[in-house]
């Protein structure tokens, strides 16, 4: 898909720079918080990336004080009026299908095939976590924490949070996260794994993230489309089924000439230089 095929964003800030796809929350107004319309363009934006060969890969973050507050409690309201029905089992019915419809929109980080590296400031809580949860990597500011908020709205958190961040973090933290909604500094973040590495500033942040996403667009494109594969299935499936699958992937994909092009770079001692 060419790179001026790219959608139409009302939520976000989408460019690309340096095979580099930046993807920005753009609700400063209302601190990133998740409207229907974000929820769709977030799916919408890593379909792009995925499919768009110049992008290698997608850097998200948030415009404003903040990078997001979670779903719009307006959008909450208006779902209670779409799926209204004189039947309750077909009023179920529809809830679970907005629900399953909200999970794909994060689940599409993960199905994107270019890593997801979340650039996180200010506030990260209740689907903002959801969100970064399904991104490869996160990295934060000093004064950003997160939460799941979820708790002190009496809800259960339903579209992501329980079910990865119990692969990110000791599951005991998770626990004592999701039942009392408390709030989550950079450090203990940062010491726990929930993210990679703690910037004093916004400003460094962008600018850290920024040097790690162009080391990884630097390298073989497809070997990192690879990795990612490879990864995320081993993390639900058992170590036999990851071995017999990267097996397989690996007698197809050998034979790419990203392998020639990197031996004769290292020969040359030159900087190897990879089709998208």
């Amino acid at each position: 898909m060419p790179e001026t095929s790219r959608p139409t964003f009302t939520t976000l800030a989408v460019r690309v720079e340096d095979h580099i796809a930046r993807v920005e929350l753009d609700r400063p107004d209302k601190a990133n918080a998740l409207d229907e319309a974000m929820w769709r363009e977030l799916r919408a934006a890593m379909a792009w990336a995925d499919a768009t060969p110049e992008v290698r890969v997608v850097v998200l973050s948030g415009r404003g004080k903040h990078f997001c507050s979670g779903i719009d409690l307006a959008m909450l309201m208006g779902v209670q009026q779409a799926i209204k029905d004189e039947c309750q089992g077909r009023t179920n019915e529809r809830l679970r299908a907005v629900i399953l419809d909200l999970q794909d929109c994060l689940t599409s980080l993960e199905r994107c095939r270019k890593p997801v590296l979340a650039a996180i400031h200010g506030a990260c809580v209740g689907g903002g976590l959801d969100l970064v949860a399904a991104a490869d990597l996160r990295y934060c500011s000093a004064e950003a924490h997160f939460s799941i908020k979820e708790i002190e709205i009496g809800m259960v958190a339903d579209v992501g949070t329980l079910q990865r961040l119990p692969k990110l973090v000791p599951p005991g933290l998770v626990r004592e996260w999701a039942y009392t909604g408390r709030k989550v500094l950079a450090e203990e973040a940062r010491s726990c794994g929930l993210v990679n590495r703690v910037y004093d500033t916004p400003e460094a942040l962008e600018a850290g993230v920024m040097d790690l996403a162009r080391t990884i667009a630097a390298r073989s494109p497809l070997s990192i489309r690879g990795t990612k594969e490879m990864l995320n299935h081993a993390r639900d499936h058992s170590v036999a089924d990851g071995l017999a699958y990267i097996a397989t992937w690996n007698a197809a994909m050998l034979v790419s000439q990203d392998i020639q092009a990197a031996m004769m770079a290292g020969m040359t001692r030159q900087t190897p230089e990879f089709r998208d």
